[in-house]
């Protein structure tokens, strides 16, 4: 059950850092609302996720995904530019995650 809601915080997670982008700078009243609300649930489920899952690996998990969905949809959605670079950076930060997962205690 603890995965679920790792899963579930990495998904309002994004939610909340897209309503943040869609906020313009907390302008507007909608996305800003739903970005409070999603970040209010997320870090609900991620102290839940904690009971059972070491903090290093769920926080690499949730940081790790979160990036990759992030910079994925500014790609798509917001047409911000890709790089080299900027796709070296995000494999070297899954490596990272598969490192911690692979090199941590059991879970």
């Amino acid at each position: 059950m603890q995965w679920v809601y790792l899963a579930l915080a990495i998904l309002l997670e994004i939610l909340g850092t897209t309503l943040m982008k869609m906020s313009e700078g907390l302008t507007k009243m909608l996305p800003t609302l739903g970005m409070f609300l999603a970040y209010v649930l997320c870090f609900s489920s991620f102290a839940l996720a904690l009971k059972k899952i070491p903090v290093s690996v769920a926080y690499a998990v949730w940081s790790g995904v979160g990036i990759v969905v992030i910079s994925a949809i500014g790609i798509a959605v917001f047409k911000e530019t890709v790089t080299t670079l900027k796709v070296v950076s995000i494999v070297l930060i899954v490596a990272g995650v598969v490192g911690l997962n692979l090199g941590g205690t059991a879970h």
